[in-house]
């Protein structure tokens, strides 16, 4: 064996693994106490830099760079959900206070920014590093290779010795296969913030130690973000305006509903705001019969809340995976602003999506000609994995009974730098 690190790349947060060459794995951390973590959120922040000085001077990451921006509102720029962007051909960079950011910059920024907040760089000393990759890119059309050649370039740029690419949900498996004490066919859900990744592996033990059999793996673009949207659409959005109308030669129309769509889209938020649609809606205004909702509407564009309204809502799904419904606050639309969130209501308003993640689920098993009969054990994994109706959905189909999960925010980074680890590492690879 040999040392490795695993990398999560997550599109809500980002987890990083070491394991030694014992094939002993432990988590990064971030940070000195008590401020230390070993989960970043996938965020970065950059403060406005002074004449002649770089963006990446003044840039940061994770809980850092949310407390850079809640500080400096207005004099940040800042990005989430930079996992979303990789596999789009739309996506041909971004502007920052002068500076043109490729996909690989900013994902280079973000990996050196959370490297400075520990002892030592991430790469010192080189060695093998094994990242994760959903088996389906999140977004409407998005392209494979072009994600594979952005992830290459930008980890090109450190000194590893060797970059690896492995399913993020084969990664889970092998994590959770180091409880198993025989033979067993597992599924592996990998519930994340932009996409739900599946993937059935047969594990067996011998005197040579695990071996492991791939047997099928399938995914789809819906995820904890998805779920999040569902809670703005039907909570916030008709409080800046969405469903109202305004006047046009003569004629009331309906705003068009795609306009609010982007501020539910967290990462859409920074490219909506400087976009031709949104200069429109501001014109719109004027003729607008409820213009005090868009007045609220473009206040929250221009001061970015996205991520706020995010982690408002955000916390509001997780409480509701223990509550029967809990009270969504979210200050910027009112001080008193308060709505009740019912469970029955979330779980009506996701219930298309449900039918999807059953749905590519059903496509996963048949891959492999297998049926829910044949699968041992079921291996929940990623905060929506909590989500009851998630649940039950796996309880429907595979018996509570088989079930089980742990270690949800930091399995598949595990499991990525313990495959790492391994002399047969490259065997576990996707071609990138």
């Amino acid at each position: 064996m040999r040392p490795a690190i695993g990398l999560d790349f997550g599109t809500s947060n980002t987890v990083l693994t070491a394991c030694t060459a014992a094939g002993n794995a432990s988590s990064i951390t971030f940070g000195h106490a008590p401020d230390q973590v070993d989960s970043l959120p996938s965020v970065l922040s950059f403060l406005e830099p002074p004449r002649g000085v770089h963006p990446d001077e003044r840039a940061d990451v994770g809980q850092w760079a949310i407390r850079q921006f809640m500080d400096h509102t207005g004099e940040c720029r800042f990005l989430q959900s930079l996992k979303t962007f990789v596999a789009s051909k739309l996506f041909k960079g971004t502007g920052v206070f002068g500076t043109h950011y490729e996909f690989e910059d900013l994902l280079e920024t973000f990996l050196r920014r959370a490297g400075a907040h520990r002892d030592e760089a991430l790469d010192t000393g080189g060695g093998r590093l094994v990242i994760g990759r959903p088996v389906t890119f999140a977004g409407g059309a998005p392209d494979d290779a072009l994600a594979m050649q952005r992830y290459r370039s930008a980890l090109s740029r450190f000194g590893f010795e060797e970059v690896l690419f492995v399913y993020e949900p084969v990664a889970a498996a092998f994590a959770y296969a180091q409880r198993l004490e025989g033979e067993a066919t597992v599924l592996v859900a990998d519930f994340g913030g932009g996409t739900t990744d599946f993937s059935l592996m047969r594990f067996a033990r011998n005197a040579g130690g695990l071996t492991a059999e791939p047997l099928g793996h399938g995914g789809l673009g819906i995820a904890g973000n998805t779920l999040d949207y569902r809670i703005v659409d039907k909570v916030i959005l008709p409080e800046l305006g969405k469903g109202s109308q305004y006047r046009s030669m003569g004629k009331v129309l309906e705003v068009p509903p795609n306009l609010f769509s982007n501020f539910a889209h967290w990462h859409m938020l920074s490219v909506f705001k400087a976009s031709a649609d949104y200069r429109e809606l501001k014109k719109m205004l004027s003729s607008c019969l409820d213009q005090d909702k868009i007045e609220l509407f473009i206040e929250l564009v221009d001061t970015d809340q996205g991520y706020p309204l995010y982690k408002a809502v955000s916390d509001a799904k997780a409480r509701l995976s223990f509550d029967e419904e809990t009270e969504l606050r979210f200050a910027p639309i009112g001080k008193d602003f308060a709505a009740t969130v019912r469970r029955v209501d979330f779980e009506e308003w996701i219930a298309h999506d449900l039918t999807r993640i059953s749905d590519a689920l059903t496509a996963t098993l048949a891959s492999a000609n297998l049926d829910a009969k044949d699968v041992d054990k079921v291996f929940l994994t990623g905060g929506t994995s909590f989500v009851p109706a998630i649940r039950k959905l796996f309880a429907d189909r595979f018996g509570a009974e088989r079930l089980s999960g742990g270690e949800e925010m930091s399995s598949v980074a595990k499991g990525l730098s313990l495959i790492g680890a391994r002399e047969d590492a490259a065997a576990w690879a996707v071609a990138a």
